[in-house]
């Protein structure tokens, strides 16, 4: 792995396997309840742009539980200093940077200017560490990788792309359902072509592309910055709602995912979301295994 964690496809898929375990042991010494403290003494700076539940929070314990102190920055990056600047002062007082970005032009000025690890906690671009998450979830539940198909239904955005470049590594299948027009960028769509060999691909039938599935998941019509689309949206994506009917065309011991936070009624009902299919907990539960496991890779 690279001195930073800023995206999936920088890894190689031992890389992100040797993840997922070391997630897992972190994971059962919690459980057991043993003390394991290789950042003692050593300081992490959060930067923050977004607000954030499940990030801020795993972050700060799981930095705690692994002997470090977290130092939680709330700010908008470039408005009272120039994004090098700030990487250079965080580096000489810190021993790694976890950035929630609006812009990954952001996070990348902060790793070319700092000295330190640091570590993608999201972006407008991707979203590594959820993505990790779900597979570590995934896994538990599938007991592994290969042939499982994914259907990603609703925007091809960050969380998507750091899907593709997760299944691209792995012998899986990935499809994103999406009404036309909200297909991925350009950038992400070449490194599925590329990369995916044919496993990774994009259509406008929900029937077909939910078919057969072993997960389906969903993430937010309107993300943080899109606020102004989101009406538009609501009617543009009406007919992508994960709904009973809709995981109906899955198998029938297809799981249910989402990155979270869930709008009820929205992109998932109640009825999927609080089923037995559903796991959304557990890859909630994961972001701090997950996290632990890239900051103890490479701050450890």
């Amino acid at each position: 792995m690279t001195n930073d964690f800023l995206s999936l496809a920088d890894l190689s898929a031992d890389e992100m396997i040797g993840l997922i375990n070391l997630a897992d042991e972190l994971k059962r010494k919690r459980d057991d309840h043993v003390a394991y403290r290789p950042l003692e003494g050593k300081t992490i700076a959060l930067i923050f742009e977004k607000p954030s539940l499940r990030t801020r929070v795993t972050f700060e314990i799981g930095i705690f539980q692994l002997g470090g102190y977290g130092i939680f920055y709330q700010t908008r990056l470039g408005e009272r200093e120039s994004v090098p600047d700030v990487a250079r002062n965080l580096e000489r007082w810190n021993d790694g940077i976890v950035a929630r970005t609006f812009s990954h032009a952001s996070l990348l000025a902060l790793a070319d200017n700092a000295s330190v690890p640091v570590i993608n906690a999201l972006t407008d671009k991707e979203h590594p560490c959820q993505i990790l998450a779900d597979a570590q979830a995934l896994r538990m539940h599938k007991g592994g990788f290969d042939g499982l198909k994914v259907a990603f239904v609703g925007d091809g955005n960050n969380v998507f792309a750091s899907w593709v470049h997760f299944v691209a590594r792995m012998p899986m299948q990935l499809t994103l359902v999406c009404p036309e027009g909200y297909e991925p960028c350009p950038e992400v769509a070449e490194f599925a072509k590329k990369h995916g060999g044919g496993r990774i691909q994009i259509t406008h039938d929900v029937e077909s592309g939910v078919a057969g599935a072993d997960a389906v998941y969903t993430d937010v019509w309107a993300s943080m910055g899109q606020e102004a689309e989101a009406a538009e949206r609501e009617k543009i994506f009406a007919p992508y709602q994960v709904n009973d009917h809709l995981m109906s065309f899955a198998r029938k011991d297809a799981v249910f995912m989402h990155c979270l936070p869930a709008h009820r009624g929205s992109e998932v009902t109640d009825s999927v979301i609080d089923s037995p299919q559903s796991i959304v907990f557990d890859e909630a539960e994961n972001r701090l295994h997950v996290q632990k496991a890239v900051m103890l890779t490479l701050m450890g």
